[in-house]
């Protein structure tokens, strides 16, 4: 099973839903692919055993060959290829790696180059595998990072994939695919606003789904009768404690000064097979 744990903003407490759903079960892997800034590793103090480069492949023109027809920049859907007067400019940076210039171009003037974007650290806590992607510096896209930490799922194992915050490209790159999706949000106007954009993502891409509501005692109880509205089960109600925010501040995992909270992630999992299941068989 594929458990994508995401938010329609940052600062929920999505990765701290993540780590500790993961620390509170066995035979698991945790992908971070938050790829932009990982912090996963922050709680779970991983030993990293591998690291590897991730790229992507960018075209590169063999100008003795190019008659420059500009075939090559009519197919980009992404302007990543400018033809000019015997000149072919490629902005590697807006590059999808789709291979549409390459196949199309009537010469076959361009080949494809390895291009790197950043790189997949793999490791381990106790029986737990860690995977964690890191972008580069600069770059400007960040799924096909996210879709190459996924290649490396586990099958054999309960696999959470604690997603980017928002409602863009990045989370539906990290979110398809997966068996559910648990949605963390806050009892504010703006966390309800944004589980509202987030509960559209995953109805759209037919993910069944549930809320977790972080610091539940704040705010007020909007998100609540919005769910209930919604016919949207919540899983789960964190409450704002001074110990959890203690706790964070240092690197540690909820249930290490909470432990009881392990048996309320489990139940967790156990309600999201049932929803699974029923879902399943509404089908």
């Amino acid at each position: 099973m594929i458990i994508a744990v995401a938010s329609g903003k940052g600062g929920t407490g999505k990765t701290t839903v993540a780590v500790n759903l993961a620390l509170s079960l066995n035979n698991v892997q945790l992908l971070d692919c938050d790829v932009e800034e990982p912090n996963a590793y922050i709680f779970i103090k991983p030993e990293i055993e591998k690291t590897v480069k991730a790229s992507v492949l960018v075209p590169v023109v063999d100008e003795s060959k190019c008659d420059f027809c500009g075939k090559c920049a009519e197919v980009c859907e992404y302007n990543a290829i400018v033809v000019a007067k015997n000149k072919v400019l490629i902005f590697s940076e807006l590059c999808h790696s789709c291979g549409a210039c390459t196949i199309l171009c009537p010469q076959q003037a361009i080949t494809e180059k390895e291009r790197e974007i950043g790189r997949i650290e793999t490791g381990k806590k106790g029986d737990m595998q860690f995977i964690q992607g890191c972008l580069n510096i600069g770059e400007a896209m960040s799924p096909p990072l996210i879709r190459q930490v996924k290649e490396m799922i586990n099958p054999g194992r309960t696999v959470i994939v604690d997603s980017p915050p928002g409602t863009s490209c990045p989370v539906i790159a990290a979110v398809k695919g997966c068996d559910f999706c648990l949605l963390v949000t806050e009892p504010t106007p703006f966390g309800l606003n944004d589980l509202i954009l987030a509960v559209e993502t995953v109805r759209k891409l037919e993910i069944p789904f549930g809320v977790i509501i972080n610091r539940s005692d704040l705010g007020d109880n909007k998100t609540e009768e919005y769910c209930a509205s919604e016919n949207i089960t919540v899983l789960m109600s964190i409450p704002f404690k001074k110990e959890i925010a203690r706790a964070y501040s240092k690197g540690l995992a909820l249930i290490e000064i909470l432990p009881e909270y392990a048996q309320k992630f489990r139940e967790v999992i156990e309600e999201v097979n049932r929803i699974i299941k029923e879902q399943g068989k509404a089908r």
